[in-house]
Order: C-alpha cells, then sequence, then structure tokens
C-alpha cells in the first residue's frame, strides 16, 4: 500500500486532485487508517489516476470523467464521448480565432493615422438585373451560407450563365439587427431564361442608386463600414432609401482565408 504522498508522486497527481477525486467518486483510497485518517492506495490503482489525468488534459469534467470509467470497456459510448469533446474543442479554437482577429483588427486602428481608418464611400447606380434568389428565415447571420449551399444545389445541373458583371448579393429584410430568426435573400445576377425550383426564384430586380463602401479582409469589419458609410450619408445630404445589402466580390467560394475577401456594402439612396 502507498501512502497519499507515494501515490501523488508515482501518478504525477496533486494531493489536492486525489483528495478532489475521492470526493468526487472517481478514485477513493484503497482503505483509511480509522485512527489516523491516512489514506493508503494501492499500486493497482495507478492505471485509474492516469486514466483521469489525461481525461482532465483533454478537457472532460469530472461528472463525465466519472461515467467514463464506469463504462471504459464500451468502445462506442467512450468514442461518442471523445467526438463531442473534440466537437467542443473546435468551437472554443474557432471562438478564440474571432476574438483574436478582433483584437488584431482593433490594435491595428489604433495603430494607424485617423485619415486612413476612414472608409471610401461612393454613391452610384446598379442597372436592372435578371438573379436567381433563395430567400429563407435563418438561425442568424453566420448561416447565410445555407441559402448558397441550396443554390448550388438545386441549380447544379441547369447550366446558368452568369451575369456581366455577375454579382453576387445577400438582402437583409429585417428593420434591425436580430439574434436569431433573421429574413435574408441571397441573389445572384444571371443571363437567360430559367423555370424555378423548390426554392430558387428567378426574377428581374430594379435599377437601385446605393452609397457604398468596399473593404478588403474579414467580416468582422462590417461594423465599422456601416458606421462610416451611415455617417457619410448623412453629412453629405442623402437619406436612405431602401434595404442594405452586400455585394460578395471575394468570397469564402473564391478563398478561404478572411484576409482576401473583398465586400461591398451597399445602402440604397436618394437626396433630401
Amino acid at each position: 500500500m502507498l501512502k497519499i504522498g507515494e501515490f501523488s508522486k508515482l501518478s504525477r497527481v496533486s494531493i489536492r486532485s486525489l483528495r478532489r477525486y475521492d470526493d468526487a467518486g472517481l478514485l477513493p483510497p484503497a482503505s483509511i487508517d480509522p485512527l489516523t485518517g491516512y489514506r493508503y492506495y494501492s499500486e493497482r490503482q495507478l492505471p485509474t489516476a492516469n486514466r483521469i489525468r489525461a481525461l482532465r488534459d483533454m478537457g472532460f469534467p469530472l461528472i463525465v470523467i466519472r461515467e467514463m470509467l464506469n463504462c471504459y470497456g464500451d468502445f462506442d459510448v467512450l468514442e461518442r464521448r471523445l467526438l463531442l469533446q473534440r466537437a467542443s474543442v473546435l468551437e472554443g479554437i474557432e471562438t478564440a480565432q474571432k476574438r483574436l482577429r478582433l483584437l488584431d483588427t482593433a490594435l491595428e486602428r489604433l495603430r494607424k493615422d485617423e485619415t486612413m481608418m476612414k472608409y471610401d464611400v461612393t454613391v452610384k447606380t446598379l442597372p436592372e438585373r435578371q438573379v436567381a434568389s433563395v430567400r429563407q428565415i435563418l438561425p442568424n447571420y453566420d448561416r447565410e451560407g445555407d441559402l448558397w449551399g441550396i443554390y448550388c444545389q438545386e441549380t447544379a445541373g441547369m447550366n446558368i450563365q452568369d451575369g456581366d458583371p455577375a454579382l453576387c448579393t445577400a438582402v437583409f429584410y429585417d428593420g434591425e439587427f436580430k439574434d436569431r430568426d433573421v429574413d435574408v435573400e441571397i441573389r445572384k445576377s444571371v443571363i437567360g431564361t430559367y423555370s424555378d425550383t423548390e426554392h430558387v426564384k428567378f426574377k428581374v430586380v430594379p435599377a437601385v442608386q446605393v452609397a457604398s463602401a468596399t473593404f478588403r479582409g474579414s467580416y468582422d469589419q462590417i461594423g465599422a463600414v456601416n458606421e462610416a458609410v451611415a455617417a457619410w450619408v448623412e453629412d453629405n445630404g442623402w437619406i436612405f432609401d431602401g434595404l442594405f445589402f452586400n455585394i460578395y466580390h471575394v468570397s469564402p467560394h473564391e478563398t478561404r482565408n478572411p484576409d482576401e475577401f473583398v465586400t461591398e456594402v451597399c445602402y440604397p439612396v436618394k437626396r433630401k
């Protein structure tokens, strides 16, 4: 039998953690001296201690580790738990990467001259064009890609000819920012006559005058670009006159590198 300090050294688990594992029902001592209260562990418990340490290093909470130890011989249960934890870690990495991009962008702006922080805003008219569109209520704005997936799937065998220019846009119908259940329509300019599919509708979009600003980089900048366009519209005697939309000149369809995205934020406007 090993005293708790000896077992701690051999298992490379702190005494404090061993006490926590005992309280959680994961690794109780093999015996406890009734007179002194000293805890003794068996060498046979070292593999269990190693399993617990390995699972803790993977980020599993103690309550889940107890379940996994109870079914350690069940491969299917263990695999499901490992896959769920892997997905959770990946989600955490994506969240951390997004926060890093936001921090890097904020730092970059702080270090630039004030005049370089402004986005160039111009007024132009987009001509009437025929488009293929998909409009749905989405769980959130990040799911816009679902609509592009529907478009690609339902038109895969239709030999659709792209418009000139081949504009890919997303129109946002809600009058305010929403955390969920957002009304979004994606449009791609096309040439020719085609029959509607289940979700893809073909229609003509009228000409529209917009105040727009184009930027390069991740979509994290859109908030700042919106501010720049709104300030420009107010300062230059225009008013908003319709639903805003984005034009994706270089999108995730062309590159997986967010630094290479090129996006144009457009607000329909008219003179005051």
